[in-house]
């Protein structure tokens, strides 16, 4: 059962997290400040070090959060569609969480392995629903697939399987990361239509 020094540590660390959730999306994560952060709260910086020891520990938590919500949104996709419309919306909703994620690498900073487990539940939701279309045509990139399959776990689908799985997460990536960091930005058209475009041509 959860102590009240137990509960009291959970609420500082969420506190601390909101405030550098709020960071994030005005300095960027390679401008991440713990000192900051423990001012916003009301600590020391070394009052802070005792929940986070470090700034690479709160990245650290701030990334297996991102990933889980994300994942979380995901589940309930029962196809292509539907799980590119809800990445979309959690993106859009919370852009520096998909920044963190998705965006320009931490100088410095390694994700332990644990963040990838979880990123793979991600990537198992796309191989299920690729799975439940039809394979078409075979590519010689199917072939490359076929030996370098690692990365999708024990699922058994076939290599044209993760060639639509692995482009659709590169196509629907890539507008969402052009989009999120403002590249469409007075070029007159709404990037909603390229994604519907994008995810039209996915389909065929």
């Amino acid at each position: 059962m959860e102590t009240s020094r137990e509960r009291y540590r959970a609420q500082v660390r969420a506190e601390i997290k909101r405030h550098a959730w709020e960071q994030l999306a005005t300095t960027g994560v390679s401008a991440l400040s713990l000192n900051a952060i423990a001012k916003n709260v009301g600590m020391s910086g070394p009052a802070l070090y005792r929940y986070f020891p470090s700034r690479d520990d709160l990245i650290t938590d701030l990334v297996r959060d991102a990933y889980r919500s994300l994942a979380d949104a995901v589940q309930a996709a029962a196809n292509v569609t539907e799980a590119a419309y809800a990445i979309r919306e959690w993106a859009l909703a919370d852009p520096q969480r998909y920044l963190l994620v998705y965006g320009t690498p931490v100088p410095g900073y390694r994700a332990p392995g644990d963040t990838t487990e979880i990123s793979n539940e991600i990537m198992a939701v796309l191989l299920r629903v690729h799975a439940a279309e039809p394979d078409g045509r075979p590519t010689a990139f199917d072939a490359h697939l076929e030996e370098h399959r690692g990365w999708a776990g024990v699922m058994p689908v076939t290599a044209a399987v993760l060639r639509r799985a692995v482009t659709f997460w590169t196509r629907v990536h890539g507008v969402l990361s052009l989009e999120l960091a403002g590249h469409f930005a007075g070029m007159g058209f709404d990037p909603a239509l390229l994604f519907a475009a994008e995810v039209d041509g996915l389909l065929r």
